[in-house]
């Protein structure tokens, strides 16, 4: 069950995330890319203020189109970079653990209520619900690249004995 699986990922989210380098959590595989503190910064706003906040929503009211938002806004307006990296991997932690507690709770939700997106057309809670471990795998394989990557640009060995990613 996706809930479950969410679960899981956050002991892998904590596992890849913690004991980071303080170099690294600032350092950009390219300008135009986020650094590991904005990817977690994603994490925890993503969490709260979109597939929880979405998905609850269409539970509770059918038939209603939630309030738009563009995530990609927050980076600036959330002041992502500015923000401790340890606090939001903590914050992201505690809600990824209430969002398991309130997903646990429910009772007989019915995953088939849907709203009419004015673009994507009939949008179920269950869409949001596998999208939103979509989006953990997304991010878990960002992350693992990042790290990669990281390893790359900081060593002077080749690293092509290790495979090809």
């Amino acid at each position: 069950m996706i809930t479950e699986q969410l679960q899981k990922n956050k002991s892998v989210f904590r596992s890849i995330l913690e004991n980071v380098d303080e170099e690294f959590i600032h350092w950009r595989p390219r300008p135009d890319k986020w650094s590991l503190l904005e990817i977690v910064c994603h994490l925890y706003d993503e969490e709260r203020l979109d597939f929880k906040f979405r998905t609850q929503w269409l539970l509770e009211q059918p038939g209603i189109l939630p309030p738009p938002f563009n995530p990609l806004d927050w980076v600036k307006s959330h002041k992502y970079a500015e923000q401790n990296y340890y606090t939001i991997l903590s914050k992201f932690l505690n809600e990824r653990e209430a969002s398991i507690q309130w997903l646990k709770s429910l009772k007989h939700p019915n995953w088939e209520h849907t709203y009419t997106h004015p673009q994507k057309g009939l949008i179920s809670a269950k869409h949001y619900l596998d999208n939103w471990l979509a989006h953990d795998y997304l991010h878990i394989r960002q992350i693992i690249k990042q790290k990669f990557d990281y390893l790359n640009a900081n060593t002077n060995e080749s690293l092509d004995y290790a495979g090809i990613w």
